[in-house]
């Protein structure tokens, strides 16, 4: 009985050690890859470049003051509209000193010269009617008085310009009023009542009292790098993607292309403009980042496939299509036309209901996808 029975021990021990070598084994087997497969499909192939750059408007005009002085009123602010020739401020001028002291002598002397002109003119009128003295001595004093008198005149108006910048005969011809030189938006109005300002001469560009700019009609400036410079050229369409706008898209066209490049951050980059067609109702601001799509070449309703699954060898291109049996696959050359990055055209080799070889697919996503059908 006891022979027996130690028997029985030994083969349940080797059924033990046997059923653990069993699962040791099948556990560290390695299970058979699985790859995701794909039939190629019909779809527009758009193959692009992309340039970054800003919307801008294609002129900005600064206005600047005729006369040097202080702000004494603004009468616009960012964001208004303004026509051409619109009051945008009044400078108050701070006359010079020497130029007042001059001005005020001037005046002076021309008060002195006119009564002495007067009196004489008057007492040449008197003899001239009693016919005591000649016509000529009459147009002389006449003259004299005449002359006399624009220069009175002229001096009053040399010391208002200097002291007001308009003259009491032409009150709406002055610089003191600085007006719009275009229609358009202001952009900015970087001074502020109070300010001190310059005037626009040749030594200096003068302070800006406002940027005026036509919003509707805006320009893309971007720029493209010299491997797809050659690729665009003028006249081409262009789709814009504006990042603080998510859900809208704006048209323009290629109008210019810098004929030389610059060297940033180790990279050569081309100029490019393009011109913003607006439609009724959009709004672009000032400066916004954006991204140009220009379109190098499409074709439309073509078979492709994504790209990555083609594998290249040597000079040609093939796939791996599923043959009768699952997950057993076989190589087939394809030829293939124009790619967006994303998917490629397939010209020859391919039908739609293929099956193309992808990628891995996670054993563990195998193992959720049959717990969740289980």
């Amino acid at each position: 009985m006891k022979k027996v029975i130690r028997i029985f021990g030994i083969v349940v021990l080797v059924g033990i050690f046997g059923g653990t070598l069993f699962f040791l084994y099948n556990k560290s087997k390695k299970k058979p890859d699985v790859f995701e497969t794909k039939s190629p499909f019909v779809s527009d192939v758009i193959m692009k470049t992309v340039a970054t750059g800003s919307v801008v408007p294609r002129f900005e005009i600064e206005i600047k003051p005729q006369v040097s002085g202080i702000i004494d009123e603004l009468f616009v602010q960012a964001g208004d509209r303004i026509a051409k020739g619109q009051v945008i401020a009044r400078i108050k001028i701070i006359p010079d000193m020497v130029n007042l002291n001059s001005a005020e002598t001037r005046l002076n002397r021309a008060k002195i010269s006119f009564e002495d002109a007067q009196i004489d003119f008057d007492r040449q009128q008197k003899l001239f009617d009693k016919s005591v003295i000649s016509y000529a001595d009459y147009k002389t004093a006449k003259v004299n008085y005449d002359a006399a008198k624009e220069e009175l005149t002229a001096a009053e108006n040399n010391l208002e310009l200097i002291k007001n910048g308009v003259t009491k005969t032409a009150k709406t011809a002055t610089n003191t009023l600085v007006r719009s030189n275009n229609d358009g938006m202001v952009l900015d109005v970087p001074v502020e009542v109070g300010n001190s300002v310059i005037q626009s001469n040749t030594f200096n560009d003068g302070t800006t009292i406002a940027i005026v700019a036509d919003m509707h009609d805006m320009i893309f400036e971007g720029k493209v790098d010299e491997t797809e410079v050659g690729k665009i050229k003028e006249g081409m369409p262009i789709e814009l993607e504006i990042g603080a706008i998510d859900k809208e898209k704006f048209e323009a066209i290629l109008a210019y292309i810098s004929p030389k490049g610059k060297e940033e951050n180790g990279a050569i980059q081309f100029e490019i403009k393009a011109d913003v067609r607006l439609k009724e109702g959009q709004f672009i601001r000032a400066g916004y980042s954006a991204n140009a799509n220009i379109v190098l070449d499409r074709k439309d309703s073509v078979m492709v496939i994504p790209e990555g699954m083609l594998k290249f060898e040597n000079d040609s291109s093939f796939v791996e299509i599923q043959t009768g049996e699952e997950q057993k696959f076989e190589k087939r050359y394809v030829k293939t036309g124009l790619s967006d990055g994303i998917n490629i055209e397939i010209t020859e080799g391919l039908k739609q209901e293929d099956k193309v070889k992808g990628e891995k697919i996670d054993p563990k996503k195998i193992k959720e996808a049959e717990t969740s059908k289980g």
